[in-house]
């Protein structure tokens, strides 16, 4: 019998982006949900915004995190829902080069065992792009609980296995460092 080395925990540095009018950073439930989590696990709060509802004052924002090599991980609360306001998905999905299908499959697994069919009225999404995870969550304090605690815990921890994000984080931009291979038709 083979046993596994011991992996020890590599803080990740995560920015948080809180999507809303009215609030503030001293008012923000749900982004204070995530930085108490993430910081409890032992990563590190690379930055922290509020942003308004605004496709291109979130896309930058995001744009921003992404080009910089200190952040590995964004994690925006708000605007995933149906109504007029809600662009999250919109600023952000046209910016992954990866869709992250089953984040979503999970996330709405583990919502409707706690809020049953309303799950459906979600859009939460993510995806990797510039070789940065990137998050996109519901704006309730709870939702934000249960991506944390239910899923992003484990898979931002390089401990877990069988696999997690951590591990691949140092080949999620490979294809940009890799040379074309000599006589490649496309």
């Amino acid at each position: 019998m083979t046993t596994l080395p011991e992996k020890h925990f590599v803080p990740l540095n995560i920015a948080v982006l809180t999507r809303s009018d009215p609030r503030s950073l001293a008012d923000d439930k749900s982004g204070t949900t995530l930085v108490d989590r993430l910081t409890a696990a032992g990563h590190k709060l690379a930055a922290r915004e509020i942003v308004t509802d605004d496709v291109e004052a979130i896309r930058a924002v995001v744009k921003r995190w992404i080009a910089d090599e200190g952040i590995d991980v964004i994690i925006t609360t708000g605007g995933t829902g149906f109504t007029g306001r809600d662009v999250t998905p919109e600023a952000v999905e046209p910016l992954f080069e990866k869709r992250m299908d089953g984040f979503s499959i999970a996330f709405h697994m583990l919502s409707h065992a706690k809020i049953g069919t309303s799950t459906v009225q979600s859009r939460a999404t993510a995806g990797v792009a510039g070789a940065t995870f990137i998050f996109c969550l519901p704006g309730s304090p709870g939702a934000c609980r249960d991506a944390w605690d239910g899923i992003l815990a484990a898979q931002l921890d390089y401990r877990t296995r069988p696999c997690n994000f951590v591990e691949i984080m140092p080949r999620l931009d490979e294809h940009l460092r890799r040379p074309k291979a000599k006589g490649a038709s496309a």
